[in-house]
């Protein structure tokens, strides 16, 4: 993932990828401005005013560079209870959509939102009216949304309910059941389900179908901090994401996990391990580190 690199610009980012041995990244799409939080706000591709002959130009960039571009991200509050910020995030999710069909990119990956003061179930009427559309106009441009499993919820200012509504295999099953298009499924993170108490392992099979895209990103739970501060404190007060390898997944098991459910897609790191952000050589090594300790496990 581009994210954890926004100081380069997009044909150092393919230059990056290809020496450390990648051979796709998902490419960070926001709209061009300050980030309201990190690892947001980030723009490898402007999309506000995308045409033809910039498709040309990422294509012929990328293709000189020998990368792939897997996917596109954008990741917003689409249900945000500000409705002008929910307006324009789905105004610009849908230029992403329509960038991606332009560049021959078949998946974009974002988050469903969530107004984070309501329940699941106060939320779900909104979510079916924009979700709705948004598919809609995603099967439209033959475009399909990989919604990633994240909470959203880490610190004081995402409680009680977090940011965004696709944490758990419920509510995954209950959107998909609502929404049944193939142009609608999932971006998992196995580490989400780790610092909530949950397996990660057993929806693969379930949800293979919809599983579009995968992100490879690591956590430890501290136990004693748990211990003292239960699962009802800010979920931060207890965990840590991590570099592939230096956390509490089993990768190879992980990712024997997805081949057997039939998954053949692009496998993204993605870097949020403060360890490794003091700096820009910091964050190079985070991708090299990550790729050393993955490669090797993803060999027949």
């Amino acid at each position: 993932m581009s994210a954890i690199v926004p100081d380069l610009s997009l044909e150092e980012v393919f230059a990056l990828g290809a020496a450390t041995g990648y051979h796709c990244v998902e490419l960070m799409c926001w709209p061009p401005g300050k980030a309201d939080r990190r690892y947001a706000g980030v723009t490898h591709i402007d999309v506000t005013n995308f045409d033809s002959a910039d498709a040309s130009r990422v294509l012929d960039m990328a293709q000189k560079s020998g990368m792939n571009i897997s996917g596109l991200g954008y990741y917003p509050n689409l249900l945000s209870p500000v409705q002008e910020e929910a307006s324009v995030a789905s105004l610009h999710l849908k230029r992403v959509i329509t960038a991606a069909r332009m560049l021959g990119v078949g998946v974009v990956s974002t988050f469903v939102g969530r107004d984070w003061h309501k329940s699941v179930d106060d939320n779900w009427p909104r979510f079916l009216t924009v979700w709705k559309d948004l598919v809609s106009y995603a099967e439209d441009q033959d475009v399909r949304l990989a919604v990633e499993n994240c909470p959203m919820l880490f610190t004081a200012d995402e409680w009680p309910g977090g940011k965004n509504l696709a944490f758990s295999p419920a509510i995954w099953r209950r959107m998909f059941a609502e929404i049944p298009s193939a142009h609608f499924g999932l971006n998992y993170d196995p580490s989400h389900m780790v610092w909530q108490q949950m397996d990660y392992i057993a929806p693969i099979s379930e949800f293979a179908s919809r599983i579009l895209r995968v992100h490879l990103k690591d956590v430890t739970v501290d136990r004693a901090r748990l211990n003292q501060v239960g699962i009802l404190a800010y979920p931060l007060q207890f965990h840590s994401p991590k570099l592939p390898g230096r956390g509490d997944v089993d990768w190879g098991k992980f990712l024997k996990a997805l081949a057997s459910a039939g998954y053949d897609g692009p496998v993204c790191v993605e870097v949020e391990d403060r360890e490794f952000e003091t700096d820009l050589a910091a964050r190079k090594e985070a991708l090299a580190v990550s790729f050393r300790h993955l490669q090797p496990l993803m060999e027949p």
